[in-house]
């Protein structure tokens, strides 16, 4: 199978036009995914007055917009989403989008609005306990027509989902790089892993470690697909690729990234599908190179499919 391409998009500091602007213009030139993420405040951190749309209701708009690409969320904070309450949230998402949805859940990690919205921030045990309980619920609530679940987080009573829905099988998807739990989750439970901004050489480690969990758990790795965001730095020509780099960071903001020209795009990506990746997503972050999503759209895509 080709490698599928995706684009991320955080929903910070964009208008919504806009946004859906992106959505309409990815969905009709060949990609195969668009995720939102679920933050209240601006990511990476910085004092709470960045605006940032909610995951949910930006999710059900992405599904209307949107005819041809899968959609999701990379990922849903546990902690913030009661899992009976997403699994509706999510089956209707999956109605609005005639059967696009995929699920990604993860133990959170943004400190400033767990507090500031009153969400606990509890130790890293707590919080992948709650994510391990809340997949176990999201499955039975998507697989079963009644489930009754008696646990530490979560508590069910022969509870429906109704009407089903319209995939047989929503893929549920862990994100994180955590070797010890996240990873083991994802290996017990999960549809796909997902994670962000490393090297090709880390993805394949971890890729690796995961095919070590599968190998414990009794699970066939095939079962399981890898995907990685990408920040997108890349540009139309070499000069075009330096002064996007210099906007986003510098050369330290190499890693983990598509940097260079159309080519180099090219390469790295073939580099993280050798290396396991069965999906890349770019990471678009404002203001849009619309420039760059064009050539992407023209130059990389052909030669990936």
């Amino acid at each position: 199978m080709a490698l599928q391409l995706g684009v991320h998009t955080g929903q910070q500091d964009i208008a919504m036009d806009e946004l859906r602007e992106v959505w309409n213009f990815v969905d009709s030139h060949g990609w195969d995914f668009i995720s939102v993420w679920d933050h209240f405040y601006e990511a990476p951190p910085l004092d709470g007055t960045t605006p940032c749309f909610e995951a949910i209701a930006a999710m059900a708009v992405l599904a209307a917009e949107t005819e041809h690409v899968r959609i999701g969320c990379h990922v849903f904070c546990m902690n913030y989403r009661n899992p009976a309450l997403l699994a509706k949230s999510i089956m209707t998402i999956d109605h609005i989008s005639h059967g696009r949805v995929e699920l990604g859940v993860g133990a959170g990690w943004h400190v400033q609005e767990h507090a500031a919205y009153g969400y606990s921030f509890d130790s890293p045990k707590e919080r992948l306990d709650r994510l391990e309980e809340g997949v176990e619920v999201l499955r039975s609530l998507f697989t079963n027509e009644r489930t009754t679940h008696s646990g530490r987080y979560y508590q069910l009573e022969n509870a429906t989902l109704y009407p089903r829905p319209v995939q047989p099988r929503i893929p549920i998807v862990v994100g994180g790089r955590g070797e010890k739990r996240t990873l083991r989750i994802a290996a017990r439970h999960a549809d796909g892993w997902n994670v962000p901004y490393i090297n090709v050489e880390e993805f394949e480690r971890l890729n690796g470690v995961l095919d070590m969990w599968c190998e414990r758990e009794d699970r066939d790795p095939a079962l399981i697909e890898r995907s990685v965001n990408l920040h997108m730095h890349m540009g139309t020509n070499d000069a075009d690729a330096a002064r996007v780099l210099a906007a986003r960071g510098g050369a330290s903001a190499a890693s983990g990234a598509i940097s260079g020209t159309p080519q180099r795009a090219i390469e790295t990506l073939k580099a993280y599908e050798a290396a396991g990746a069965s999906r890349v997503s770019i990471a678009l972050r404002p203001p849009i190179e619309w420039d760059a999503l064009r050539a992407f759209a023209e130059e990389v895509i052909p030669a990936l499919g």
